[in-house]
C-alpha cells in the first residue's frame, strides 16, 4: 500500500468507496475489502449505508485503529447543532466512537460556512473525528475556509479522473498541505475502454482502470476511492502496487485532461475552470 502523509496523518492512498452500495452487498464488499488488505473506507450519510459499513467493520478481524474511516455530513445539515446531531447518528450506525475523517459533503450558502466549520472543529475537539475536511469545495471556498475562518482541514474530496482537470484545486492543496481524495476516479467506468489508457495498460500487463488508479495515487497529496461492486473488481483495483508508470505514460494521460464533469447536481457550487 502507498500512503499520503500530511500533518502527521498517514492515509492509505487507495481506499474503498461505497457510493451506491446498499444492504447486504455493501457489508459484503467492505468485509471482503478489509480481508483483502484495504484499510481506507469511505461512506457518507447520504449513501444510506453507514449501518452496513458499521456491520462490516464490527465483523472484521482488522482492528479499528488500523482502518481509516471517512464519513460526510449532508449539505442540508450544516447548521451547527444539527451537524453535531448528525455526527452522533453516523457514529451510532458505524458502531464506532470516532471517524478518522469527517467531511462537509457539499457546500451550502444557506448556512454560514464559519459556523459549520466551528461545529466541525468542536466535533474534532470532542474526539468524535480525528481529522476534518470538506468535499466538492472549489478554490474560492477552500480559501475562505482556511484563510478567513482558520479551519484546520486535512482534505478536499472531489471528482477527479483523466477526463477532468482539477489543476487549480491540486495547486491550492499542495500549497496548503491538503490531501485531495479523488471520487469517481475511473469516470464511472468510462476509462475502461479508452484507447490511450488501454494501450498504456498493455505495456504493463495491466487494465486501463489499473493504469488510471496508479496515475492518480502517484500524484503528490492524492488518494483515490474507487467503488467496487464485488470481489473481482475489489481485487483488480487493489493490484496496482506492483508496477510503475513512466514519464511518457503520465504525459499521455495528462493529455486527456479536460472538463468532463460527471457529478454536477443543482446545489453544486461554481466550479473552478478546467
Amino acid at each position: 500500500m502507498d500512503y499520503v502523509n500530511l500533518k502527521g496523518v498517514r492515509v492509505p492512498a487507495l481506499g474503498l468507496g461505497t457510493w451506491q452500495l446498499s444492504d447486504a452487498q455493501c457489508a459484503d464488499v467492505v468485509r471482503a475489502g478489509l480481508a483483502m488488505g484495504y484499510r481506507h473506507v469511505d461512506t457518507a450519510q447520504a449513501y444510506k449505508n453507514e449501518d452496513q459499513v458499521g456491520l462490516a467493520l464490527a465483523d472484521s478481524d482488522v482492528p479499528r485503529d488500523e482502518i481509516f474511516l471517512t464519513t460526510k455530513v449532508w449539505h442540508e445539515r450544516l447548521e451547527a447543532d444539527d451537524l453535531k446531531r448528525s455526527v452522533d447518528e453516523s457514529l451510532t450506525k458505524l458502531r464506532t466512537d470516532h471517524v478518522d475523517l469527517l467531511l462537509i459533503h457539499w457546500p451550502n450558502p444557506e448556512f454560514p460556512l464559519g459556523r459549520s466549520l466551528e461545529a466541525l472543529a468542536e466535533v474534532k475537539a470532542r474526539g468524535k473525528a480525528r481529522q476534518i475536511g470538506v468535499s466538492n469545495f472549489p478554490v474560492a471556498l477552500l480559501r475562505e475556509a482556511i484563510e478567513r475562518h482558520g479551519a484546520d482541514l486535512l482534505c478536499d474530496q472531489i471528482e477527479y479522473h483523466p477526463f477532468l482537470s482539477q489543476k487549480p484545486i491540486l495547486e491550492f492543496a499542495r500549497a496548503h498541505d491538503l490531501m485531495v481524495t479523488a471520487y469517481s476516479p475511473i469516470a464511472r467506468g468510462e476509462v475502461a475502454a479508452h484507447p490511450v489508457l488501454t494501450r498504456i495498460g498493455e505495456r504493463h500487463g495491466k487494465s486501463a482502470v489499473q493504469v488510471t488508479l496508479r496515475w492518480l495515487i502517484d500524484q503528490p497529496n492524492v488518494a483515490a476511492i474507487p467503488k467496487a461492486s464485488g470481489e473481482k473488481h475489489l481485487r483488480s483495483n487493489f493490484e496496482i502496487f506492483d508496477f510503475k508508470l513512466t514519464d511518457e505514460d503520465r504525459a499521455e494521460i495528462d493529455g486527456l485532461l479536460g472538463d468532463r464533469r460527471l457529478v454536477n447536481p443543482g446545489w453544486a457550487p461554481e466550479w473552478d475552470p478546467a
